[in-house]
């Protein structure tokens, strides 16, 4: 038995806007999700602005977290009212990466294709077209369908709002300090961007006991709650020249974390280094962008260029992990969310986004 719901569907030429679709019963290896959450991400805006093209209907959303309520045949992992956050990457467990331990380099997965494993989708639209699920979740919608392997159960103590933003943004910060660039106690670091990413990264660096941790925005008040999470240092590029900085005051640093996804700001990324220092490409460009490198200094002074998907994470290990470090009080993603907003009002979620306002806005659909 299908499902009708509200949804955030993109359609390339038309643009964002709620619709009533039908949602198909889980089949096999798939589980129906009730969401209880779902953040608003820059991967959604990418979309949106036509940075990344999109060649259907898409229902968007891939932060989410909620409660499972039906299964289909051979899922064994969760059962109904089991609490959920998902990950938009969903491993095929079967590739050569996944078998080695780095699901996020899965090549068997469909979530790029935005399809379900089977190519399919769970969405149909009230003329029985097909909606595609943005990354093979969909989560700006009450339900979802989506494989198994998408799923990460988590205690039922994990607030869904926190747990949506563990499903990309906070793996994402996190995991590029700990798993991408394994950043060890007393090195230190610049993050270029404060947005919900780029804090987690900072919550990271403080977590592991980096020093010292710059933070680099050009909201003020993106800069306090940086300091709050741990920087030592922040800078605003309106009013400080950030590699003169970082090199007078520190000869550089042994990490530059780009949180934004400016190839104007990567290509200053060697600049702010230390001699065999790393870069660490966090934020997402737009599709066929380029930026431009030393190629001198970074051989003469043995840097590194380090590419990070999804915090280098292994979502079934990774957020656990994170999980029991948010319930021990270690990282407080709670004070990432700067509103909680209804379905209703996704659009004025994605213009604050757009606009740079805020941290991140969560939707309670």
């Amino acid at each position: 038995m299908s499902n009708t719901v509200t949804a955030g569907v993109f359609r390339p030429g038309t643009g964002l806007a709620l619709e009533e679709l039908n949602v198909a019963a889980p089949g096999p290896g798939l589980v129906e999700v009730e969401l209880r959450a779902t953040g608003v991400c820059h991967s959604d805006l990418h979309v949106l602005d036509g940075a990344w093209p999109a060649e259907s209907p898409l229902v968007m959303g891939h932060e989410g977290a909620g409660v499972v309520r039906r299964i289909g045949k051979g899922v064994d992992q969760v059962t109904p009212g089991t609490h959920v956050v998902l990950s938009w990457f969903a491993p095929c467990r079967r590739c050569r990466n996944c078998a080695a331990g780095k699901a996020w380099l899965c090549t068997g997965t469909t979530a790029l294709a935005n399809t379900l494993p089977d190519g399919g989708s769970p969405f149909t639209d009230s003329s029985g077209a097909r909606v595609d699920p943005y990354l093979g979740l969909g989560t700006f919608s009450g339900t979802v369908v989506v494989p198994e392997s998408a799923l990460v159960p988590v205690p039922e103590e994990i607030p869904f709002s926190v747990g949506a933003l563990m499903g990309c943004s906070v793996t994402t910060g996190v995991g590029a300090v700990l798993n991408t660039a394994t950043v060890r106690p007393g090195e230190s670091a610049v993050v270029f961007g404060c947005g919900g990413v780029g804090l987690a990264v900072v919550m990271g660096l403080s977590l592991v006991g980096a020093g010292p941790i710059v933070a680099v925005d050009l909201s003020e008040e993106r800069l306090e709650r940086a300091r709050e999470f741990g920087a030592t240092v922040t800078l605003n590029p309106r009013t400080d020249d950030v590699a003169a900085v970082l090199q007078e005051r520190f000869s550089g640093v042994d990490y530059a974390f780009e949180a934004i996804g400016n190839p104007g700001v990567i290509s200053t990324l060697g600049s702010v280094l230390a001699p065999g220092g790393a870069a660490v490409l966090v934020g997402m460009t737009a599709v066929g962008a380029t930026a431009t490198i030393d190629p001198f200094d970074l051989a003469d002074q043995g840097k590194r260029i380090l590419g990070c998907n999804y915090g280098s994470s292994v979502a079934a290990v990774d957020v656990p992990r994170l999980a029991r470090l948010f319930l021990d009080g270690k990282l407080p993603l709670d004070r990432l969310i700067s509103s909680e907003r209804p379905l209703g009002e996704l659009s004025a979620a994605v213009e604050e986004l757009r606009a740079g306002e805020g941290l991140r806005s969560v939707l309670v659909p």
